[in-house]
């Protein structure tokens, strides 16, 4: 049989590299990679399904998925997790404490991002500010101008401005037009500003106590197969799912190699080990099983903000090809 020859598009990370350079495979695939970044390939997905196998959005492709025209199957390979409490910015000079944000002005580049549903849940869960206490400002973060990758209706009590035109959030947040700011990239402000800084002064403690209070790691981003080829190939979900594990524990296996660090950053080994003694072996795992209760926790909260338009569940999200794995 002969392979099938499918372009790929992922981020440029270690846990994706074997597969970018080869040394793993996806079963009965050749493969036509493209490292781009996330904007790029969450773009050219939802809005013109270009790639064959890719990176996605988890809260666009929620919102898809509720609607029943997502153009894309899921397999739970989640190639991008992080701790969002480093997303929100503030003025400091009026921003003391998370619940100073009720009634204030916060930025945003679209409302439906993955990073942003998570930020809003733990502010919503530990602190008690509610989407509806704060004025949402939308606009892009370095551009004046970003569009909604996919539109969606808010609920009532949540209030949405545009930015003013000409304006990107972090020149508003700089100019102190608004209070706040909330994004998967930190405020583009060139020499940046005395007054604005992290909402928690220390994100790493803020993260660790969401994790031994939850034991939750947040997913950002998954992966996708578009559904016609899932369709013809039944097999496809479950060997891309094969493949994205084999290059996950090839990029761990460099990790534990100590004898010269593969990451240009000083106390790796030291983190590494922390992560371990925090979150157990296995801290970034994949597949649905293990990452149930999160994705619970993320979809719970998706719908109660107003962007799925039903309460989808976690088996929904994924081809049922990757929903178990053999074992020796």
């Amino acid at each position: 049989m002969a392979k099938l020859k499918l372009s790929l598009a992922v981020g440029p990370y270690d846990r994706t590299r074997a597969l970018i350079d080869g040394s793993v495979q996806i079963d009965g695939v050749t493969p036509a990679c493209m490292t781009l970044s996330p904007e790029e390939i969450f773009f050219r997905a939802f809005r013109r399904a270009e790639f064959d196998i890719c990176e996605l959005s988890l809260s666009s492709f929620t919102v898809k998925t509720a609607q029943g025209n997502c153009p894309y199957v899921g397999v739970p390979a989640f190639v991008s997790r992080a701790f969002r409490h480093t997303s929100i910015y503030v003025r400091t000079d009026r921003i003391k404490k998370p619940a100073d944000l009720k009634g204030k002005r916060v930025g945003l580049p679209e409302y439906q991002l993955t990073a942003n549903v998570w930020a809003r849940a733990f502010l919503q869960d530990d602190f008690g500010v509610k989407p509806s206490d704060i004025t949402w400002v939308r606009g892009g973060i370095e551009d004046a101008g970003r569009p909604e990758k996919i539109a969606v209706k808010l609920p009532d009590d949540v209030k949405l401005e545009s930015a003013p035109q000409g304006k990107s959030i972090s020149r508003l947040l700089a100019d102190g037009a608004i209070d706040g700011f909330m994004a998967p990239r930190p405020p583009a402000i060139p020499g940046g500003h005395p007054h604005v800084g992290w909402l928690f002064p220390d994100p790493v403690a803020a993260a660790k106590d969401y994790f031994k209070r939850t034991g939750i790691f947040p997913i950002m981003h998954i992966v996708g197969v578009k559904r016609e080829l899932a369709e013809k190939h039944p097999w496809l979900p479950g060997a891309v799912m094969k493949a994205f594990e084999q290059s996950k524990a090839a990029a761990l296996e460099l990790l534990n190699d100590t004898s010269a660090t593969k990451v240009t950053l000083p106390f790796v080994e030291e983190r590494l080990q922390e992560a371990r003694e925090l979150m157990g072996a296995d801290f970034w795992s994949y597949g649905l099983a293990a990452n149930h209760k999160t994705l619970e926790k993320f979809l719970s909260h998706h719908h109660a903000q107003g962007l799925s338009s039903r309460l989808v569940k976690p088996e929904e999200l994924f081809h049922p090809g990757t929903h178990e794995a053999f074992k020796l």
